[in-house]
């Protein structure tokens, strides 16, 4: 991979990344419940699904996602109930567990990083857009495992700076909440984003 080549890519990234989706709606909703310091497990989920994907991609499974009906539509069902399930429990979800927890045990950060996993890993559209996306930025002509490194390295590494800015942003916004009633309108806020993420995931087609 050429140094302009990489610098394309990068920007790419930077786009993907940017762009809001079901990862940005997770980072801001842990922000908003545990604060940037424990609230940032969650990107670490989300990127951990990513270089699976990525892996998937680079083997060339990720053809299955593409070409299969079946194997396509559990995902993006799984998916979609997932980010429901999610919706749920955020419009559900207590005023006072909004609060900043300022000593989480670990296995409540597991649960963290398993949230962004799945959130990540439930969406087929991902694995079918990186499978879309990364061989237009292949050298044929030279190692590809060397180059899926290095474009897995740099879409993480910039995945990783905007799921801060989008966890840190919401972080903010939860020391401006001063009712009980402003914290139950910011959850179902949360709530109906979930909604329209899963919504929106159940349009998409192979």
């Amino acid at each position: 991979m050429s140094y302009q080549i990489w610098i394309a890519y990068m920007l790419a990234c930077w786009v993907i990344s940017v762009s809001p989706g079901a990862g940005a709606i997770a980072s801001m909703s842990s922000g908003l419940n545990f604060g940037f310091k424990h609230g940032y497990w969650n990107a670490i989920g989300l990127q951990l699904a990513l270089l699976v994907q990525i892996a998937i991609v680079a083997a060339g499974a990720g053809v299955l996602f593409a070409t299969t009906p079946w194997a396509f539509l559990i995902v993006k069902w799984f998916g979609v109930g997932y980010l429901l399930y999610l919706a749920y429990l955020q419009w559900t979800a207590p005023t006072e567990s909004i609060e900043i927890q300022q000593d989480l045990p670990n296995k409540s950060r597991s649960k963290l990083v398993l949230h962004g996993f799945l959130v990540n890993m439930s969406n087929p559209k991902a694995i079918v857009f990186l499978l879309a996306v990364l061989p237009q930025f292949l050298d044929l002509s030279k190692p590809q495992w060397i180059q899926y490194v290095i474009m897995a390295a740099t879409m993480i590494s910039i995945d990783l700076i905007v799921m801060a800015g989008y966890t840190g942003l919401a972080a903010k916004v939860l020391r401006l909440l001063k009712s009980p009633k402003q914290q139950k309108y910011l959850n179902r806020t949360f709530a109906v984003l979930f909604a329209c993420a899963a919504s929106l995931l159940s349009l998409v087609h192979q």
